[in-house]
């Protein structure tokens, strides 16, 4: 019995646990750091390759945006007899964002998978609304040619070794086609 309360007092060895606590503890808050900065690297990653799709949408427009025979700083229109015409071109986005991210088609979603075949993000339902700007508008800001489009992205979360509830978002952009001169 006194073998076992000398045991139980002695104090060497006492701080043992409380670093495993505390590294294990600094573990999970760097793997949750970890993953917050993926999913913010892959959404800004998206948001960017959807505006370079769409802003090289706009500039597949310029032709028709600066047309030879302008009124103006006109947006999109052509010349149809005694009038203009709106002349929008709104492109493949999809095939260009597909070509800027490495994305495959597959069930209806534009996915981008790892080489072994895990699921990284997958994106659908693009909208993109272009604005023409109002004929003759003159050198305004305000009045310019411009492209908004929205993109769903959903991004896999793990913590832990286990698949929690993805992370789903509207990704937002927008472009426009200002004169320099």
């Amino acid at each position: 019995m006194e073998k076992i309360k000398r045991i139980l007092k002695d104090k060497s060895g006492s701080g043992f646990p409380l670093i495993i606590a505390v590294t294990l503890s600094l573990m999970i808050v760097f793997t949750g750091i970890s993953e917050y900065f993926r999913l913010t690297i892959v959404a800004q990653g998206v948001r960017d390759a959807v505006q370079t799709a769409v802003i090289s949408t706009v500039n597949d427009n310029y032709d028709d945006v600066y047309h030879g025979v302008r009124e103006g700083y006109s947006g999109a229109y052509q010349p149809i007899a005694e009038d203009f015409e709106e002349s929008i071109d709104y492109g493949d986005i999809y095939d260009r964002l597909d070509g800027v991210l490495g994305l495959s088609y597959s069930g209806g979603y534009h996915e981008k998978r790892t080489p072994d075949g895990k699921l990284e993000f997958k994106v659908w339902n693009l909208e993109v609304d272009i604005r023409n700007a109002p004929f003759a508008s003159g050198d305004q800001a305000s009045s310019r040619f411009e492209a908004d489009s929205t993109i769903m992205l959903e991004v896999p979360v793990s913590f832990g070794g286990k698949l929690l509830p993805p992370m789903t978002i509207k990704v937002k952009t927008s472009a426009g086609y200002t004169p320099r001169f």
